[in-house]
């Protein structure tokens, strides 16, 4: 007998109407380095969550050509909002990875449920009890004060076996906050450290991290790429996390560029239309070349990007060369956009570093999201000459 789905609905807001309220509530936020309540309901209301739950839970098992706009719409008026926007499609996306069981008890009140998440081995798990007691720290964890649930990477150690990468779903009411977030820029993401103590994860809130990092089904049927079809996510078989893992947070940082752009642009009108001649000051040639350069370092990067998603969309196996070229991509995306908002604000003047500029908070939260470990040029370098220029016994 065919499954049941359930069509979702349309989204109650746009990704810019989101932005719009992020903008008008970044200052407070950032303040108290935690997103206001009500841009968090904006994003579940706007769909980020549920864009990749499957349609069997009430999902849209959309695919990751349409987060481009999504995202940087957000990101360029607030890049810590669309940084957990993005956390909430990535996590909601390897939630789909967890067994059927585990994927209803998730959404089993509906798709809009807010996951967020560490795949840094902080933990230790035990079999117990038909499934593991796990105890751990897990520092940076994006948005966490807002979250639902949570997933989490730890070692599983079982009697005469070695020790094996787990992913541990876990409900709100079982972890621990502690405020420890104190970066210059990326402020309202609220990227504390979630800790748990000795809890009892049931096998079926659990799988292997295997599945996520090659992208294949577990063995009751869920599916690795976009979500998508009747049970997990199916819209795009084989999808590797490294293939796509740095998308996720490159996006987030090319919206602030395009804001930085558009802040930048109506400042350079501004400061042009006053030109008088004889008056000190950098000459038209500056605004041109300024905004050329920038402009073009961020559209490439947009470029990269959106050939990242469509090769994730294209229902095919992705290629270790491709996946590794991926990874080289985002890396080189974030030093496209950091060289290009550095560019605009030199070129701002004293008025862009003004704290009440928005430029300086788009600058300080770029930086803050390429220092990222996913984001170093010279590991993802290795990991794409291994597979481009690769090296057997005879040639060496």
């Amino acid at each position: 007998m065919p499954q049941q789905t359930q069509s979702a609905p349309e989204p109650a807001l746009t990704a810019r109407e989101v932005g719009a309220l992020a903008a008008d509530r970044a200052e407070a936020a950032e303040a108290v380095r935690s997103l206001d309540p009500d841009v968090v309901r904006a994003l579940l209301d706007a769909g980020f969550a549920r864009h990749f739950v499957p349609v069997a839970h009430g999902g849209h098992g959309g695919g990751f050509g349409a987060l481009t706009d999504a995202v940087t719409t957000i990101g360029a008026s607030c890049p810590a909002t669309a940084w957990c926007a993005s956390i909430a499609l990535s996590l909601s996306r390897m939630a789909g990875f967890l067994p059927e069981e585990g994927r209803k008890r998730i959404w089993q009140d509906g798709p809009d449920v807010l996951v967020v998440g560490s795949v840094s081995p902080r933990g230790r798990a035990l079999p117990a009890d038909g499934g593991w007691r796990l105890t751990g720290t897990w520092p940076y964890v994006s948005a966490v004060e807002h979250s639902d649930w949570a997933l989490v990477l730890g070692l599983a150690k079982t009697p005469d076996a070695a020790s094996e990468r787990r992913i541990f779903a876990i409900p709100r009411s079982a972890y621990a906050i502690d405020r420890t977030w104190s970066d210059i820029g990326m402020r309202a993401s609220g990227s504390h450290t979630l800790t748990v103590d000795d809890l009892h994860v049931p096998a079926e809130m659990s799988f292997p991290v295997d599945d996520l990092m090659t992208g294949r089904p577990s063995a009751d049927g869920s599916a690795s790429g976009g979500a998508g079809g009747d049970g997990a996510v199916a819209a795009a078989p084989g999808v590797p996390l490294a293939a796509v893992n740095g998308l996720f947070f490159c996006l987030p940082m090319l919206g602030a560029a395009e804001g930085a752009l558009a802040h930048w642009s109506a400042y350079a009108q501004d400061r042009l239309r006053a030109e008088r001649p004889g008056v000190p000051g950098p000459g038209r040639s500056f605004y041109e070349e300024t905004l050329a350069r920038a402009g073009g370092e961020i559209d490439a990067a947009r470029l990269l990007l959106e050939r990242i998603s469509a090769v994730a969309d294209s229902g095919r196996e992705i290629t270790a060369l491709e996946t590794a070229r991926a990874q080289r991509d985002c890396a080189l995306v974030a030093d496209l956009l950091v060289g290009a908002v550095d560019r605009l604000f030199r070129a701002s003047g004293t008025a862009g570093h003004s704290e009440s500029s928005p430029l300086q908070r788009l600058w300080r939260d770029v930086h803050s999201a390429a220092g990222h470990i996913v984001l170093q040029f010279g590991p993802n370098a290795s990991a794409y000459a291994a597979q481009a220029l690769p090296v057997g016994p005879s040639d060496r």
